[in-house]
């Protein structure tokens, strides 16, 4: 009878102890699996440096959705971004989609500007407004090398200040 228990408690603490993996693999893995709350929007750049699959979309930066694809349209020579968003949010078709990162070097996420002005955009809707990532790489690049000017009224005044 004591063997019986004491499987029995076991048993029981295996069972929590998986249910409790299972919880946290979907919370920290953030799947979905009730997108029927959610659409799709559409947004094109001329470049997505550092963009992934899964990253976040925000509006107003409030976290409202994911990344879901990334591809290429070869005729525009511009790529092409999938998102979901949750059904509560309403974008509008004078919205401006920007690749912003968070802090100096973190992860890439998506800014939604929802706009206000024009007509609401459905599921699989266009952004057509959107705003690449500076490459930050680049502009340190260029101001350790020297290929930074500085502005020439800045270098007068400077001049004119140690006369």
């Amino acid at each position: 009878m004591k063997k019986f228990k004491m499987e029995a408690v076991v048993g029981i603490f295996v069972v929590f102890g998986l249910l409790c993996v299972g919880y946290m693999t979907v919370k920290l893995g953030k799947l979905d699996w009730f997108s029927a709350d959610t659409y799709p929007l559409v947004a094109k750049f001329t470049t997505v440096t550092g963009l992934k699959t899964g990253n976040p979309v925000n509006v107003l930066g409030i976290e409202v959705g994911r990344v879901e694809r990334i591809s290429m349209d070869q005729e525009e020579l511009k790529a092409v971004v999938e998102m979901r968003i949750r059904k509560d949010i309403k974008i509008y078709d004078d919205a401006i989609a920007s690749i912003k990162t968070e802090g100096l070097i973190g992860d890439k996420y998506l800014s939604v500007d929802p706009g206000g002005g024009g007509d609401l955009l459905g599921p699989n809707g266009i952004i057509t407004d959107t705003q690449a990532a500076p490459d930050i790489e680049s502009l340190i690049s260029k101001y350790a090398f020297g290929e930074v000017k500085m502005e020439q009224g800045k270098d007068q005044n400077t001049e004119k200040g140690k006369q």
